[in-house]
């Protein structure tokens, strides 16, 4: 499931010049079933399985012996929002270990005891951590030194200061009656620059007011 992503565009470029080091562990390989079931009927009943706390424990040990500094982070709907500023937080750590949830989730243990911290990507339910782990890998990704041609591209992004980005246009100048705004075109780059942090408040509070609310407190 993360052949394709992980093998693709940034994440490629990043992996084979050596900027971004990826693994993936199959936790059906630290189980002691000799089926190797990493889940089971949940005590107290409920619908659904529950993931085993003993595989998901003895993998991040196996992680943790080989990579001490390590911080280890649950995907799961019941963890703190997963925003621009936290991919920024992240991308300055040494190492991560992202743990995909499954089925009706996981050992309440594995939480309590092997869990540095829990993060949701939005307010709904997926299958598994898989797909949030890798919106995870990429935002991450997309922050460390080297992995972008020009490092002011992801200071003048979307979200880089609760902001939405503003309008981009390129050639031609006039599609069919369409025109790029004049403004753009001037060559006065403080005329520009006022025009573009005007346009992305405008957009800001027309799609997201929250992020201006948020501005405010």
């Amino acid at each position: 499931m993360f052949e394709s992503p992980f093998g693709d565009s940034i994440l490629q470029r990043a992996r084979e010049e050596g900027l971004l080091d990826l693994r993936v562990h199959d936790l059906r390989d630290y189980s002691l079933n000799k089926h190797k079931k990493v889940d089971d009927a949940p005590f107290g009943g409920g619908v659904g399985m529950v993931m085993n706390v003993e595989p998901i424990a003895r993998a991040i040990t196996a992680v943790k012996k080989e990579v001490p500094e390590t911080r280890t982070i649950l995907l799961s709907p019941g963890g703190r929002p997963f925003n621009q500023k936290k991919a920024w937080e992240l991308s300055r750590l040494p190492s991560l270990t992202l743990i995909c949830g499954r089925y009706e989730g996981i050992d309440e243990r594995v939480r309590q005891h092997f869990v540095d911290e829990e993060i949701s990507i939005g307010d709904y339910v997926l299958t598994g951590g898989e797909i949030p782990a890798m919106v995870l890998v990429e935002a991450i990704t997309r922050l460390l030194p080297g992995v972008l041609g020009d490092p002011e591209s992801v200071v003048e992004e979307s979200f880089a200061d609760d902001l939405l980005e503003y309008p981009q246009y390129t050639r031609p100048r006039d599609y069919e009656g369409l025109e790029v705004p004049e403004i753009l075109v001037s060559g006065d780059h403080k005329k520009i620059r006022d025009w573009q942090r005007a346009e992305a408040l405008k957009k800001t509070a027309r799609v997201r007011p929250d992020l201006l609310k948020k501005n405010r407190s």
